[in-house]
C-alpha cells in the first residue's frame, strides 16, 4: 500500500470500521501520467452523521477543484465534481471513459486534485471525532 493509501486509510478509520477501500495510483509508470484521483470506501455501519460530518471537512479545504462526497451506493466515493458531472454518476461505463479522457488530455486538472486529495486527507486527519 502506497504511503497515501496508508494515510488515507488512517483518516477514515477514525470515523468508522472500514470494510473496504480503492485508491487509484496517482501516477500510471506504464503510459507515464498522472490520474484523476479519487477515494472509495464502505464503513462496517455506515452513518450519515459521519458522511455529513466528511462532507464539511471536505468543504474546509482550500481545493483548486471542486469535490463531491458520492453516496449514491453502498461505497462512498469521494471524487473531483467534475468527473461525477461530465459521467452523470459513478455507475456505468462513463465514469472510466471520463476518467481516462480527463486522465489523458488534463494533466493540470489531474495534478491539482492530487494536491487536493493530500490536503483533505490532511484534514480528516486533523478534526476531532465526532462525539468524543
Amino acid at each position: 500500500m502506497s504511503k497515501r493509501s496508508t494515510a488515507a486509510v488512517q483518516a477514515l478509520r477514525r470515523f468508522g470500521e472500514l470494510v473496504w477501500f480503492k485508491i487509484p495510483e496517482e501516477y500510471n509508470y506504464v503510459y507515464g501520467y498522472h490520474q484523476v484521483p479519487y477515494m472509495g470506501w464502505r464503513y462496517m455501519s455506515p452513518q450519515d452523521e459521519i458522511a455529513q460530518y466528511i462532507e464539511d471537512a471536505v468543504k474546509e479545504v482550500r481545493t483548486r477543484v471542486e469535490w463531491e462526497l458520492d453516496r449514491s451506493r453502498r461505497n462512498w466515493i469521494l471524487l473531483p465534481r467534475r468527473i461525477l458531472c461530465e459521467a452523470h454518476g459513478v455507475e456505468g461505463p462513463a465514469f472510466a471513459e471520463v476518467v481516462h479522457a480527463v486522465t489523458v488530455h488534463d494533466q493540470e486538472f489531474c495534478l491539482d486534485a492530487i494536491s487536493d486529495l493530500e490536503q483533505i486527507v490532511l484534514r480528516l486527519q486533523q478534526i476531532p471525532i465526532p462525539g468524543e
